[in-house]
């Protein structure tokens, strides 16, 4: 019989190996992490080229320098390999691969599947395994505790199983990622108690509960507040739009009560793997226990219509001043779904591009971040970033500010452009913006 105490304790003497799979925004960060708190870590990727560029000392993600990547490498601490036969070397594996929405709208466990499969293969007595990613309750019991235990082991007694949602925020250290807590859970008390020493290496304070389904239900609740809030605050820009009201202003003003607000900002829609698609996770779950989630549903419904509001607006904007969408140039500011990052990640900037594409615009982009549109499950955008000149701004019909990056001189943007929509509210207050600026 295994206990966690052996695991513990070789966790707690910095002599155990950690195994991260999955080395995107979330795995590469949590890989980072462990290898700064003294840990050797052996990163899993299935794309040859993050792991080259690991091996490197290079880094893809923004919030990792690349001198960092580089020092742990060079130390020994940080390993990257598409070797899955690997995956029996580490004392613990943490699972942080995408659960994507399929077309219609439904839960894709398929990468959570297809690596809990490969681990099951080579699965060795007191292992840890935890799962990460964004999933709806029951995910880590059904999916990932069955497969493990149909090898024969029993999860407790030979293995351990549990269950921390990750809480990165992409393009911001602050606060840093030690400072935020961690939930932790088990499938049994053992379970628990491995999943907790392992994440309080890295973090000031774990937060334990009772079950893999309430750290899963907890993960939803996070990123279904942000959603049906923003949803909310985008209905209220829509509606003001149409009856003269600014709904910046609206926001502002509500917010100087220091109690029972709590400020929201519109935009072009949500962007990010979280808040488009963690809702419907839990929505689709509701329904096999026979509950219809309309609330949830409706914000997922509201922010679903933001681009094509956006488009539309573009299309009032070019008809006021007797031009139609078909044959316009319109230039889109930003194609990441956030400030100052390259994550394209269910970007409503991307939809934008691809309904204007689809009126008949020639559409062209510029972000800093984002040389060129990186192939997307449900996009056939294959557009690369052009240079922000005077001439590029001055031949478009329309320039459409998609993403507020601090990058962009806005005060230019507008002096120099013949017509601006913003859905960022980045021009507000400029000089000229109140003659060429559209609010969407």
């Amino acid at each position: 019989m295994q206990t966690p105490s052996g695991l513990i304790e070789k966790l707690k003497s910095k002599k155990a190996m950690v195994g991260v799979i999955g080395l995107g925004y979330v795995g590469l960060p949590l890989a980072a992490e462990f290898g700064r708190a003294g840990l050797r870590v052996l990163g899993f990727d299935v794309d040859p080229e993050k792991v080259r560029q690991i091996e490197a000392g290079e880094s893809y993600i923004s919030d990792i320098k690349p001198e960092t990547v580089a020092e742990l490498v060079k130390s020994n601490r940080l390993e990257a390999t598409s070797d899955f036969d690997r995956l029996s070397e580490p004392d613990t594996l943490s699972i942080c691969v995408p659960t994507p929405l399929s077309k219609t709208r439904d839960p894709d466990l398929s990468y959570v599947v297809s690596t809990v499969e490969e681990i099951a293969k080579r699965l060795r007595p007191g292992q840890l395994v935890v799962l990460e990613s964004t999933t709806y309750p029951g995910t880590t019991r059904e999916e990932v505790l069955a497969r493990l235990t149909a090898t024969g082991m029993e999860a407790g007694r030979d293995f351990f199983c549990g269950y921390s949602p990750e809480r990165v925020n992409p393009g911001s250290l602050d606060p840093p990622f030690a400072k935020v807590p961690r939930i932790v859970s088990g499938v049994t008390p053992a379970c628990l108690d491995a999943t907790k020493a392992l994440y309080e290496l890295i973090v000031e304070e774990t937060v334990p509960v009772s079950s893999p389904e309430v750290a899963e239900m907890a993960k939803l609740l996070e990123n279904i507040f942000r959603a049906v809030n923003i949803s909310l605050v985008n209905e209220l820009k829509m509606i003001g739009i149409r009856m003269g009201i600014d709904i910046w202003e609206v926001i502002e003003a509500a917010s100087s009560k220091p109690f029972g607000f709590m400020a929201f900002h519109p935009g072009p829609g949500m962007g990010g793997h979280c808040i488009p698609i963690d809702p419907f996770y839990l929505s689709w779950r509701a329904r096999a226990f026979d509950v219809n989630a309309r609330f949830i549903e409706l914000a997922g419904e509201v922010n679903t219509v933001m681009p094509r509001f956006v488009a539309d607006r573009v299309v009032e904007a070019l008809n006021s001043v007797g031009k139609a969408m078909r044959g316009s140039r319109v230039l889109v500011l930003g194609a990441s779904y956030k400030p100052n990052i390259g994550d394209t990640r269910e970007s409503p900037a991307i939809r934008i591009m691809e309904l204007l594409e689809a009126g008949g615009a020639e559409v062209r982009y510029n972000d800093p971040y984002v040389p060129r549109l990186p192939k997307m499950r449900h996009s056939t955008l294959t557009l690369g970033s052009v240079q922000l000149t005077k001439a590029e701004v001055e031949q478009a019909d329309c320039v459409v500010v998609a993403t507020d990056h601090e990058d962009y001189d806005y005060q230019w943007v507008v002096d120099t452009a013949s017509m601006v929509v913003d859905t960022r509210n980045a021009t507000r207050g400029l000089a000229g913006a109140e003659r060429k600026v559209w609010r969407a």
